[in-house]
């Protein structure tokens, strides 16, 4: 049985939390909060504590705070040699504290606290500074997904700004859409089926091969017609560099 610690309360710790909770052969023996009632509609007020310096043993400690916050939690941990982990998809695996054994836990998934996720397809990507302690770590990942990387923390990066790409940037084209929507009266509602079938699509199809619309047919005549119509200087901004940037992609097709 692998014994796990989780210090944090945010979004990423509350579903660890959670999907552990369920883990054949794991353990939580403890969570760290800075405030005890953050957690305690997901775990028992007696192994939740506010007070690094009492954690108690644990195979493997789980940092989920902030990037910010990574290297000065580690530096508070009052052991030494054991194996902690961050889950941070930014932050290189150096910052933490060299006292002890260090690696990274990061899963690859956009998180609010409101919203259920399955773990079971989620990738986990995976780092640390020995081979035993990868073993131990794919164990953890494997008992909550099947979905496993081992990646450096340059990889980590690159994936991590890539994810800004494909997650929060594609969201806040929704936000513009709604915007739009909203200005002229219609309902976002009937964007929902497109959203659907255009993320459906590059499940079988590579991204560049699924690209559709105006920017890529070089119609201009409606390419003219929408930036007439945008009256928000940013939605004008942003349609005309997103249209130079799918029209520089076509080119390689």
């Amino acid at each position: 049985m692998l014994k796990v610690t989780v210090i944090g309360s945010g979004n990423v710790a509350q579903h660890l939390i959670k999907a552990f909770s369920k883990a054949d052969g794991v353990s939580i023996v403890q969570v760290y909060a800075r405030s005890a009632e953050s957690l305690l509609h997901l775990f028992p007020q007696q192994l939740i504590t506010t007070d690094l310096s009492g954690l108690k043993e644990a195979d493997i400690y789980i940092i989920a705070v902030t990037d910010n916050a990574i290297a000065e939690v580690s530096a508070q941990l009052p052991f030494k040699k054991r194996l902690v982990v961050h889950t941070s998809g930014s932050v290189s695996i150096d910052a933490l504290n060299s006292n002890n054994r260090r690696g990274v836990f990061y899963p690859l998934q956009t998180f609010s606290k409101n919203k259920e996720v399955d773990f079971n397809n989620i990738p986990i990507c995976l780092e640390s500074e020995s081979a035993e302690d990868y073993e131990l770590l794919a164990t953890l990942a494997n008992s909550i997904s099947g979905n496993i990387f081992n990646v450096t923390s340059n990889q980590r990066k690159a994936l991590h700004v890539a994810a800004v790409f494909a997650s929060n940037f594609t969201n806040h084209m929704y936000v513009l859409a709604n915007e739009i929507c909203t200005e002229h009266k219609m309902p976002f509602d009937i964007l929902k089926p497109l959203i659907t079938e255009t993320a459906a699509k590059v499940k079988e199809l590579s991204p560049l091969k699924a690209q559709t619309g105006p920017a890529i047919r070089h119609d201009s005549k409606t390419l003219e017609a929408h930036l007439e119509m945008l009256t928000n200087d940013n939605q004008r901004n942003i349609y005309k560099t997103l249209t130079q940037s799918i029209q520089a992609h076509a080119e390689k097709l």
